[in-house]
């Protein structure tokens, strides 16, 4: 095979998997209902990564390497976030890890950090639904998604519902934002399920898409019965 025809096959195929990416982000993302799971969009991602280290000048601005998946939704208003929301990388396996380690090293390097003393921390990561929480002089004021890392969507309301998340913050600065992760634990996701399925609803596929499908309904009051 020419270079002009490998080319033209990895092309086709970044194509495929672009295509094949935008279907399960959708799914996922703004329809809470995925088709597959992680490990198997893992490997479309990394497929498409590898492809398009190898062929740099067929990456694109709008590839789903180079953007946070998911978009805000028209239904709720569009905020900006003041920083972006980046998501998180992942690593599967010890040499994907030290690759990451590496670049670490090296981007500390040069900021002139000698990073021979570093220490790692690891924690399990909670899979909820991303959000940013502002406050301003100790009062919260606005909580929105993520979306798609720079606009995402204004969920106040159903946010106030959930009571683990402080209305107020004693002597709170003049502007604070918290970032983290509304979710549904395990034991109520099964609760839940089991009552939707006595009930004869249609049960929800995950925690994940429980919790962002409560997080994202137009009345509160139904985001309020979710054990969010």
């Amino acid at each position: 095979m020419s270079a002009v025809e490998r080319t033209t096959s990895a092309a086709d195929r970044i194509e495929e998997l672009r295509r094949e990416i935008a279907h399960h982000d959708h799914r996922y993302y703004e329809l809470d209902d995925p088709e597959i799971g992680d490990d198997a969009y893992d490997a479309l991602i990394r497929e498409l990564r590898e492809l398009e280290a190898a062929h740099p000048e067929l990456v694109t601005p709008d590839s789903p390497t180079q953007r946070v998946a998911g978009r805000p939704l028209d239904r709720f208003e569009q905020v900006r976030h003041a920083e972006p929301m980046l998501s998180l990388a992942n690593a599967r396996g010890a040499e994907e890890f030290r690759a990451w380690e590496a670049r670490l090293h090296n981007r500390l390097r040069s900021l002139d950090i000698e990073p021979e003393e570093l220490r790692f921390v690891s924690e399990p990561k909670i899979d909820g639904l991303a959000i940013s929480l502002t406050y301003r002089a100790g009062t919260f004021v606005r909580g929105a998604t993520r979306g798609d890392g720079v606009i995402g969507e204004d969920v106040t309301p159903n946010l106030r519902t959930i009571d683990d998340i402080p209305a107020r913050i004693d002597d709170g600065a003049e502007l604070v934002e918290v970032r983290g992760e509304v979710y549904m634990p395990r034991s109520a996701f099964a609760e839940l399920n089991e009552r939707r399925a006595a009930a004869g609803e249609p049960t929800f596929a995950n925690p994940r898409n429980s919790a962002a499908g409560a997080l994202r309904q137009l009345d509160p009051k139904v985001t309020a019965e979710r054990p969010l």
